[in-house]
């Protein structure tokens, strides 16, 4: 079985959803946790990525465990965030506008 099938996993979906591919890389290490994988993409595709409260990463990681576990693995995924990428001082949900968006006014 190959060891970095879930490397090559999180590549392959995220490459499909963001607009700037070339720029998607990934690191994977293994300690006595399990596996990591560091996702780094460009900060314009960041929000693909997680998508609408976090929706787009809880699914990537969840379909991650499952190929961890298929692999007898732990499977962590970790989505690099440059420093300075989100204004200080602004909580992320600050602009989510979801909970009015279906008013009928």
């Amino acid at each position: 079985m190959d060891t970095v099938q879930d490397q090559v996993f999180v590549e392959y979906i995220v490459k499909a959803i963001v607009s700037k591919p070339e720029d998607v890389s990934t690191e994977r290490t293994v300690d006595e946790r399990g596996v990591l994988i560091t996702l780094r993409l460009n900060p314009q595709d960041m929000g693909y990525v997680i998508g609408r409260k976090g929706q787009t990463a809880r699914a990537i990681r969840t379909l991650l465990k499952i190929v961890g576990a298929k692999n007898n693995a732990r499977v962590n995924l970790k989505i690099y965030e440059p420093e300075g990428s989100r204004p200080t001082g602004i909580p992320s949900y600050a602009n989510d506008t979801s909970v009015v968006d279906d008013l009928k006014i």
